[in-house]
């Protein structure tokens, strides 16, 4: 049906992987939790536009190479584990000056390293990156397309997994959007939580860095 083979089988395993925490939806929670909805929803747009690359990667038959060729593989996943760690110590070097700064009442703004941030070009680049992304695309994604129709499969599957990434970050947006103000008013709080953005940063490098096809 729709050049999808097993659709629910495929359906309850996207949700189980859309719901399982990973640098995509920590950094658009963290935007939105740091920036507001608008800002969320620009970061969220970087995540969209990247999984659309990475599905049509796979469509090409991307997926099929990086499964045969482990050395390509391996620049891949050792590209994307030094940029979250990069990001990682961003988050680290901004936490650090919230720390420092935290019983300054008259610092009312972020510090350059969160101001000078791009959204949708790091949300974007950490959706190509995505170790979870990556390994869904290219072991979980290809195996329920149907041989018989694979364009329509392909863009079925793409459609769907769009939807419930768009449902599932929407939520994250306005949860995090909640906390803003608790941020903006407690500047310890804002410190301790991009603390953990960056720790939980560097853990998604390691796995990345650790993962096979």
């Amino acid at each position: 049906m729709f050049g999808v083979i097993d659709l629910p089988t495929y359906l309850a395993g996207l949700i189980l992987i859309v719901l399982l925490p990973g640098p995509n939806s920590l950094y658009v929670l963290s935007v939105a939790a740091r920036r507001g909805i608008r800002a969320g929803y620009t970061a969220a747009a970087g995540v969209w536009c990247g999984d659309a690359v990475l599905m049509t990667l796979s469509a090409a038959g991307v997926a099929s190479l990086l499964q045969a060729n482990a050395v390509l593989f391996g620049i891949v996943k050792y590209a994307g584990a030094g940029y979250l760690t990069w990001l990682a110590i961003g988050m680290l070097r901004a936490a650090w000056g919230m720390w420092r700064t935290r019983r300054e009442k008259a610092e009312a703004q972020d510090t350059p390293a969160v101001t000078d941030e791009r959204p949708f070009r790091r949300a974007l680049v950490v959706s190509l990156f995505n170790p979870k992304a990556i390994l869904f695309f290219v072991a979980f994604f290809v195996q329920f397309v149907s041989e018989s129709n694979p364009i329509v499969g392909f863009v079925t599957l793409g459609v769907l997994a769009q939807v419930a990434s768009v449902l599932y970050l929407s939520a994250l947006i306005f949860g995090g959007s909640r906390l803003a103000a608790a941020f903006r008013r407690r500047r310890t709080l804002s410190a301790g939580a991009t603390s953990a953005a960056g720790a939980l940063f560097l853990g998604f490098a390691v796995k990345l860095s650790l993962a096979s096809v």
